[in-house]
């Protein structure tokens, strides 16, 4: 799905250079729709349903066997131990693809995932956009990633090693705060170039632009 038009990728290419005309740091800006595929918290929540309802039918199995007496025509049956267990598995079987196919419908699928899960599973997929994309890829190891997932509606804000050891990470507060407040009203083209701008002022307080500075990373965004 793509979250920005090119009118908003252009938007947010020009904040970033704008934001690195004062400093020697470089941004990078990432756009994901997701962060993981969240399979095996799927199958987690597929399994526990029809676990549970196995669970149910072997605790109180008579409303199952009348049910299906009545779906035979009302004829009661001698139940043997062997169509029981036949009878239990079937059920977990059909529970288990019935929640599996409803967690298809993406917004069902995200609430049921666990917000730690979301947030540590966006931090790790922005670490590693950063280390694909930004780390020490620049003379002075002066990367900043911006990393942004929608589906989870988290970002990210990573520093290369000579950023972190000035810039404290509570400083990225505001930065992640003004985009996200843009973000949340649907205006993701503002909200990156908000913070953009804030990492910018930044940067360019600890690592001013030199004379012979060089763009060294794309300024164009990134979408994954």
């Amino acid at each position: 799905m793509a979250w920005l038009d090119d009118e908003g990728r252009r938007r947010v290419a020009e904040a970033v250079t704008a934001a690195e005309s004062a400093t020697s740091g470089e941004i990078v800006t990432v756009l994901a729709d997701r962060s993981d595929g969240y399979t095996d918290v799927a199958l987690l929540w597929a399994s526990a349903a029809a676990f549970t309802a196995m669970s149910v039918f072997a605790a109180v199995p008579l409303p199952f066997l009348e049910t299906w007496d009545a779906l035979l025509g009302g004829w009661g049956h001698q139940w043997t131990t062997g169509e029981i267990a036949s009878m239990v598995v079937v059920l977990g079987l059909l529970k288990f693809a019935a929640v599996m196919l409803v967690q298809q419908w993406q917004p069902l699928k995200f609430l049921l995932i666990p917000a730690p899960v979301k947030t540590a599973r966006v931090h790790d997929q922005a670490v590693r956009q950063f280390k694909v994309g930004a780390e020490r890829r620049t003379t002075g190891r002066t990367g900043v990633l911006i990393y942004l997932s929608m589906r989870e509606h988290r970002a990210e804000i990573v520093a290369d090693e000579t950023i972190a050891a000035k810039v404290a990470p509570e400083v990225w507060g505001e930065a992640m705060g003004d985009m996200l407040a843009h973000i949340g009203k649907g205006r993701v083209a503002e909200g990156l170039a908000v913070g953009i701008a804030d990492v910018g002022h930044v940067l360019a307080e600890h690592f001013p632009r030199g004379a012979d500075d060089e763009n060294e990373l794309p300024d164009r965004l990134i979408e994954v």
